[in-house]
């Protein structure tokens, strides 16, 4: 029977009650065989994140400043979980440890890393299981990026000798030994490239929320769940905003055919989301999410014929490159272009891009749209039905709602919609309604 590799977030493992509850998790089914763990969040609203607090550390010790006042509030919450916990792991020892390596003058990734480090210990001791540190498989090239073809070796050779393991997310090592760690949110990518290494039936990825919802809840009231997503979908949703798992997560695990369940530590009935390859089953909507971002800016310049100058695109696009403003999206029709910038990526160079295109692509026209939000209608099912995109038109202006600019992608997954910051809440809802009966 393949294995089933499960993640646990930080608030999954915020205090002793979380990680019993992760454990008991864990031992109902015998195939989660390997369990990777983050650094304890916040128990409460007061608290701070165990790697918050291991980066103030590293600031204020690289600073030769007085570091142990706030590595005393990290002492203290690992040696509570121990204690409740009851295990006989030597945590005073491990914690004088990581204070030493600090003191003495350890690098921001390593410190940052010894959250996991630690949770991983404690886990494997109250679990029984052996401790496999992800700095053994997990290699990091000289630019910062994971060696996938080392990486994956390593864990297959590794865990090949273990039917059963706790693994610290977040981090792997250089050729030369010293720690390196993913961005923020990383140990998802951990489980995904640990699920990888072991040909796991599943990535199981537990959290505090019952997988994604088909709007943000802050805007809809009670969005309905979405209970399996392909990944191309969640690529296009998790852009515009929706996050529950890390990006970079996905791409591990998709190239292999391994599903995701998003799961809810707290709620472990519920039915969370699974990411698949490809949808299988019938959903009861033709959407399968809608999702956005506020605070673009839309440059869009018009010149008769532009289709038959070769080099125009490269050169618009280049203007924003040597400029470092990130291009977000480019509908275009026959003679103008638009390019989506975020707001805060072009703000004080605005002028000068503006300036640059007017010299290098003599445009007929050219404008600025400030203030602009972009919405995602998101869903495979929009591919085999028919006037789903008048659907959407028609329920934005019987809201009220502008529509700026539109945009659809040639796979027919999505459609992107421009609208006034002001209207994006209305957009969103009023999308929501048209399509989900009893909204």
């Amino acid at each position: 029977m393949k294995p089933i590799t499960v993640k646990f977030g930080g608030s999954s493992l915020a205090n002793a009650a979380g990680f019993a509850k992760v454990a008991d998790i864990v031992r109902e089914n015998p195939a989660r065989r390997y369990v990777v763990v983050s650094a304890p969040g916040k128990a409460n609203g007061k608290d701070h994140k165990i790697t918050d607090m291991l980066l103030m550390c590293y600031q204020l010790a690289s600073h030769r400043l007085r570091f142990e006042e706030v590595f005393d509030i990290i002492r203290a919450r690992f040696m509570e979980i121990g204690q409740g916990l009851k295990i006989r792991l030597n945590l005073k020892e491990v914690l004088d440890t990581v204070e030493q390596e600090i003191g003495a003058g350890a690098t921001r990734d390593h410190c940052a890393s010894r959250g996991e480090y630690i949770s991983a210990l404690i886990m494997a001791e109250y679990l029984g299981m052996p401790f496999v540190d992800s700095g053994r498989m997990i290699s990091f090239d000289s630019d910062g990026r994971m060696d996938e073809s080392a990486t994956y070796a390593a864990v297959a050779a590794t865990l090949k000798k273990h039917e059963y393991a706790v693994i610290p997310g977040f981090y792997g090592t250089d050729a030369s030994g010293a720690v390196r760690t993913f961005a923020r949110g990383g140990s998802d990518i951990t489980g995904a490239v640990i699920a990888r290494g072991t040909d796991s039936a599943l990535y199981e990825n537990w959290t505090d929320v019952s997988g994604f919802l088909m709007a943000d809840p802050a805007i809809v009231d009670n969005p309905m769940p979405i209970n399996s997503i392909t990944f191309r979908e969640l690529r296009e949703l998790s852009y515009m905003g929706a996050q529950v798992l890390q990006e970079e997560a996905i791409f591990p695990v998709r190239e292999r055919g391994i599903p995701i369940h998003i799961r809810n530590t707290h709620r472990p009935g519920d039915p969370g989301t699974l990411i698949v390859p490809e949808q299988t089953e019938k959903k009861g909507t033709i959407l399968t999410g809608i999702a956005g971002r506020k605070d673009f800016r839309v440059i869009s310049v018009e010149k008769a014929r532009l289709r038959e100058e070769g080099d125009f695109l490269r050169k618009l696009v280049s203007v924003f490159e040597s400029n470092e403003v990130p291009i977000e999206n480019m509908p275009s029709s026959i003679d103008s272009i638009s390019v989506i910038v975020p707001q805060a990526g072009i703000q004080g160079k605005e002028k000068k891009i503006l300036e640059e295109i007017r010299i290098y692509c003599s445009p007929d026209t050219l404008t600025s749209m400030p203030s602009i939000a972009l919405v995602a209608v998101v869903g495979q099912g929009m591919i085999h039905s028919t006037g789903v995109a008048a659907r959407v038109f028609t329920a934005l202006g019987q809201a009220g709602v502008n529509v700026r600019l539109i945009s659809q992608g040639s796979s027919e997954l999505n459609i992107l919609i421009g609208v006034d910051n002001d209207d994006f809440e209305q957009a969103v809802r009023a999308i929501y309604q048209a399509f989900v009966k009893g909204a």
